[in-house]
């Protein structure tokens, strides 16, 4: 059977954005942890591979990945009811000293 985290197409589509907001800003800090908005299918094995992946050039070593699935809202169009959809949040905690820059980051195609 084909290893998910060996897959390189795979992991590069596990990781969708940063997710920027007060409380990420407040982790990245104080705790060296970064926000990220993932797949819904991904798994905390998968959102390793992947950072430690597209920041390989920076030696960047993945300590702990904590994982929330976001319920979407129901918002209302008017008289029409709508949703959000649902989305993952993956809380990546990095070793101590090491830092994630969003400049300039590797693709598997090129390395």
């Amino acid at each position: 059977m084909n290893n998910p985290v060996n897959n390189h197409e795979r992991l590069m589509q596990v990781i969708l954005a940063p997710y920027i907001s007060e409380k990420g800003t407040f982790l990245g800090e104080t705790h060296n942890q970064t926000i990220f908005k993932v797949i819904n299918n991904a798994t905390k094995k998968e959102i390793k591979a992947a950072v430690e992946l597209l920041w390989k050039d920076q030696k960047i070593e993945v300590e702990k990945v904590q994982t929330i699935n976001v319920k979407g809202k129901q918002k209302r169009f008017g008289r029409h009811l709508g949703r959000r959809s649902n989305w993952k949040k993956a809380i990546v905690s990095i070793k101590e000293g090491q830092e994630l820059t969003f400049t300039n980051l590797s693709t598997a195609e090129g390395k």
